[in-house]
C-alpha cells in the first residue's frame, strides 16, 4: 500500500483540496485528515526557556547524600 504525505490549508469555505495526488483515476484511497501541531510541539519541548531563574546560593557545596546519581 502506497502512503501519500502532503501539508495543504483548510479554504475559508471549510474544503480541502489536494492536487498531484500519485494514484490513478478511480483508485479506492483512505483519507485520514490531521491538524498539523509543530507549532505546538516547539513551546512544549522548552517549557522554562524565557522564565526567569535565581540561584540561591550557587557556590556553596552539596553534600553526598544530594546527588541524585548515587540512587
Amino acid at each position: 500500500m502506497a502512503t501519500f504525505k502532503t501539508k495543504a490549508n483548510v479554504a475559508d469555505n471549510g474544503t480541502l483540496t489536494v492536487v498531484g495526488l500519485p494514484f490513478k483515476p478511480g483508485e479506492q484511497v483512505e483519507v485520514t485528515i490531521k491538524q498539523l501541531e509543530e507549532i505546538q510541539e516547539e513551546k512544549e519541548r522548552y517549557p522554562l526557556r524565557g522564565k526567569p531563574y535565581k540561584y540561591d546560593r550557587p557556590f556553596d557545596g552539596v553534600a553526598l547524600d544530594d546527588w541524585g546519581i548515587q540512587e
